[in-house]
């Protein structure tokens, strides 16, 4: 009694905000979505890397622009309830609550996504690598951001990359890749928008010079979010002019055909040398994949707020409809590892928001029906010698590769049935007192209610 009035004082267990448990269900879900993901990987010839949940917090900060930069979960260094340090301790954390970084109190941080850590490790093993070089990751990442639908703090990334390249093939066959996951998992009707940080430089260039970069870019990336007069006025905070805020009212507000978009994006900064660059690379990709990617969307307003992209920027939307933002983005960094002291190692790369397309999967019920189909088959528990007999043909299934089970107790057929059917297992065997002594036994499909008497030898060849 006394440990029962116990539990019931404890607290009620929780997970942190912006966290997840997932049950089988939900993970069947994701696997199949992992599955397909690495699946097309593979089939682009890229091979998988792993990197530690943790980095260095200098190899993070100052790598995704200042709103980045506050989303870094940051970890508390070892022994800070050290006696002896309790006073330098209580200094250092003065600094953090001054929104000040400090290596008495934390020097290390959960990533933040897998691009960053991939460019460090490119530089450590630069030496031993073949270029280019091609790598995907599924990992989960971590991010200090405001918990809603689509967002969360901790979640899945799947990156492919690939390294020492200067080549617009790459790009190609990231848009199709892109293409080819979306097809698979029933996406159809998916956008992929593709803008050129070359074009965004160019559009700075006009407003005042590269300095404005990143105030333009980090204005223009919540565009969706905040619409354009409250960018317009995010932009005039951030001192810009009112001549140069009209020169960027007049960009975002081209539109129309690939073909439209190219040619007022030329007459609007194609003088420049970024402008003439970033439109011919828009122009390349467009041409080449008009007939691979009918998704495929030129949108100036694409900005990516991340400082190391340099040249094509990608993103991917959820179907008309489904009220979700991007499901996946990326772009090209041909310098990313400079900022480890390996400079002159090109790179591209995309990523795909699990936990997004989830959500958009789930909505537009496009899981297949047989994905949480685990177990195939179960054999029921009639008695011992019964389902010792059961128990040894499970075995022959399992070599076979065929997943079952056998229930684990001697029950009733109501208990045992229905056990079945929450679990979602088509097929049940039942192997009575006279199937024994007979060497057959009963398969019944679930679904159909079909049912046929087989012997032990064919019930091992059986197609379940």
């Amino acid at each position: 009694m006394s440990v029962l009035i116990g539990l019931t004082n404890m607290a009620k267990p929780t997970i942190p905000q912006g966290t997840r448990d997932f049950g089988p269900e939900v993970v069947r879900k994701r696997t199949y979505i992992l599955n397909t993901i690495r699946s097309v990987f593979e089939l682009y010839g890229f091979q998988p890397l792993e990197t530690p949940a943790m980095e260095n917090l200098d190899t993070l900060m100052g790598k995704y622009g200042e709103e980045g930069d506050k989303l870094i979960f940051k970890i508390l260094n070892n022994g800070l309830d050290n006696p002896e340090k309790e006073k330098q301790v209580r200094e250092e954390f003065e600094k953090v609550l001054q929104g000040k970084n400090t290596k008495g109190i934390t020097e290390r941080a959960l990533k933040y996504d897998l691009t960053i850590p991939f460019a460090r490790y490119v530089a450590m093993n630069h030496p031993q690598l073949v270029f280019p070089f091609k790598r995907y990751q599924v990992q989960p990442v971590w991010r200090a951001d405001r918990p809603q639908k689509g967002r969360y703090r901790e979640f899945y990334q799947c990156d492919a990359d690939v390294v020492g390249s200067h080549s617009l093939f790459n790009e190609v066959e990231l848009a199709a890749i892109y293409h080819e996951v979306f097809t698979r998992l029933g996406l159809t009707g998916y956008e992929l928008r593709i803008n050129s940080r070359k074009v965004l430089a160019a559009l700075a260039e006009s407003c005042g010079g590269a300095d404005n970069m990143t105030d333009i870019t980090v204005a223009i990336d919540k565009l969706d979010k905040i619409g354009l007069e409250k960018v317009k006025e995010e932009l005039v905070s951030r001192g810009l002019s009112n001549d140069q805020v009209s020169i960027i009212e007049k960009y975002l507000n081209i539109s129309g055909t690939n073909e439209e978009i190219l040619s007022s994006l030329t007459a609007l900064i194609g003088y420049s040398a970024d402008g003439e660059k970033g439109i011919s690379e828009l122009s390349y990709l467009s041409s080449q994949l008009a007939t691979h990617n009918s998704q495929l969307k030129l949108d100036p307003a694409l900005a990516r707020g991340l400082n190391y992209y340099t040249g094509i920027i990608f993103e991917a939307k959820a179907p008309a409809g489904v009220k979700m933002g991007s499901i996946g983005g990326g772009g090209r960094y041909d310098d990313l590892t400079g900022l480890f002291g390996v400079p002159g190692i090109p790179g591209v790369g995309i990523s795909f928001g699990v936990d997004r397309i989830y959500d958009v999967l789930e909505e537009l019920q496009l899981f297949p029906a047989d994905v949480q189909v685990g177990t195939r088959v179960l054999f029921f528990n009639l008695g011992e010698a019964e389902s010792q007999k059961s128990f040894e043909l499970l075995q022959q299934l399992r070599q076979r590769g065929i997943r079952g089970e056998l229930y684990h107790e001697n029950a009733k057929f109501d208990r045992q049935f229905k056990y079945a059917e929450k679990k979602n297992i088509p097929f049940v065997v039942i192997l009575g007192e006279k199937e024994l002594a007979a060497q057959t036994c009963n398969i019944k499909e679930l679904a159909t209610g079909q049912q046929q008497s087989v012997s032990f030898t064919d019930l091992i060849r059986h197609n379940f």
